[in-house]
């Protein structure tokens, strides 16, 4: 059973008109889901408030600290943190139902309820470093569930992989130096954040795409570097943080990926989590900020996951 996890507060994370991680993209996976007819194969669930001790595993408690004191109360005004990142009153608990949705992820695909499980959710995570929020992200909400597989659940060896057009820095920062954690990024390059496009270290695999790549030369680039590496690690379970702003009809980027180069990816990463994981797969949303793209191609995501 493909496990679905959402909250309705996380559409009250509100950035501003021209910001582009709006509450309508989670509107438009909705609608989506419904009339794709998706809808009625998933299990829904809410997802849960993050727990501090979870958030503290890949924070610095005392960044977790200064979040929770920055937030702005009911009918204050925004804060904002950077030019891209911004707290309106309804943020912090999105944040914590984002983060607090991975939890969850992880714990219905360890448990069997529910598997694989993806989370709608927002603000994104991805760019989130240990002591910093950073491009639309407060905190990693996949570092926080791949930490939740190790230690809680005792997993030995998890793969976090990141197909947004945007380097997963953050994920990268947590985990850098880590051999439980096998983390994949492909990414626009040179492209905000201007970083990962050396490996640093063996547990990082990072896949710099120029401008203008196609679905062809991505599918070239993932089955050359990606695949081999995910195969020989052997992972206990995938992590996906699932970004769909390489999709060509987003201005995000300038790559020019379709919503079929998200499924053909899906079911590569499927048929490596059904060899070596049991099937075992959570992912969770990044980016994506043309609402019709993003939600074809969650949908062409969770057909994929289905098998």
């Amino acid at each position: 059973m493909l496990g679905f996890i959402s909250h309705y507060e996380c559409h009250d994370h509100i950035t501003g008109d021209l910001h582009p991680d709006a509450p309508v993209r989670l509107e438009a996976i909705t609608n989506q889901l419904i009339s794709s007819g998706m809808d009625y194969v998933l299990r829904h669930y809410d997802a849960p408030i993050v727990a501090r001790a979870d958030l503290n595993r890949v924070h610095d408690p005392a960044y977790v600290d200064r979040v929770y004191a920055m937030a702005p109360a009911k009918g204050a005004a925004p804060v904002e943190i950077d030019g891209d990142t911004v707290m309106s009153p309804g943020t912090l608990r999105a944040a914590e139902r984002a983060a607090g949705a991975g939890v969850q992820a992880v714990d219905l695909v360890m448990s069997g309820e529910a598997n694989p499980v993806f989370c709608a959710i927002r603000p994104p995570g991805h760019h989130a470093v240990r002591a910093q929020a950073m491009g639309f992200c407060l905190f990693n909400n996949i570092a926080v569930a791949a930490a939740h597989a190790l230690e809680v659940h005792g997993l030995e060896r998890v793969a976090v992989v990141d197909f947004d057009v945007h380097h997963g820095n953050g994920t990268e920062d947590i985990f850098r130096g880590e051999k439980r954690v096998l983390f994949c990024s492909s990414f626009q390059h040179p492209f905000y954040p201007f970083t990962g496009h050396e490996k640093e270290t063996d547990n990082l695999v990072d896949v710099p795409l120029p401008a203008g790549t196609d679905g062809p030369a991505f599918r070239k680039a993932i089955a050359e570097h990606w695949l081999p590496h995910l195969d020989a690690f052997q992972p206990q379970m995938i992590l996906i943080s699932a970004g769909f702003d390489a999709h060509m009809a987003d201005d995000m980027s300038s790559l020019m990926l379709s919503d079929e180069d998200y499924y053909w990816l899906t079911a590569e990463l499927v048929k490596i989590a059904k060899a070596h994981a049991g099937g075992r797969i959570v992912s969770m949303l990044e980016g994506g900020y043309e609402p019709h793209a993003l939600a074809r191609s969650v949908i062409k995501h969770l057909d994929a996951l289905l098998g």
